[in-house]
């Protein structure tokens, strides 16, 4: 862990980071997700029988959209110009659906704030858009899966 805070000026008031000095390099984070829900949803999901449409689309979607929005949702993020944005989803055949988020910058900061809201928002869109039929679903498990490049080098989750 880091000693040093570096979100906080001289008078203890919170800043962004100044990362002018930074090299520039590429960095690619990836978070993960997992929603809990009734057999029948997943079901529905899979088989493209949900009302509002292609869920796993429209989920897709909406976490590219928020991983380029990232800086405007948790005040002291950079605004990112990112090279790639992928979300992918794997079931368990039964009641989860786990969904993972890729996300690639050249830049002097790191992406891992841009992952980890898109893969929340890309979860969030599922629980809107199949919440009619199961409002009992639970997302749970968010985390960093692993982060490269940049000064803090390569970090996997668990080591």
């Amino acid at each position: 862990m880091a000693d040093e805070l570096t979100h906080f000026n001289g008078q203890g008031r919170a800043k962004m980071v100044d990362v002018t000095e930074k090299a520039v390099s590429k960095r690619v984070a990836l978070a993960t997700t997992t929603i809990i829900m009734q057999a029948e949803t997943l079901k529905r999901i899979k088989e493209g029988k949900v009302k509002k449409g292609d869920v796993l689309a429209v989920a897709q979607t909406a976490g590219i959209m928020a991983a380029k929005r990232t800086s405007e949702l948790i005040p002291m993020c950079h605004l990112l110009p990112l090279s790639g944005v992928d979300i992918s989803f794997v079931d368990n055949e039964v009641d989860r659906l786990t969904l993972t988020a890729t996300v690639k910058t050249v830049n002097q900061t790191g992406v891992e704030m841009e992952a980890l809201t898109a893969v929340q928002i890309a979860a969030l869109t599922v629980y809107d858009m199949c919440k009619a039929m199961d409002r009992g679903m639970r997302i749970t498990e968010c985390h960093l899966v692993e982060k490269m490049g940049g000064k803090s080098g390569h970090f996997v989750y668990g080591e």
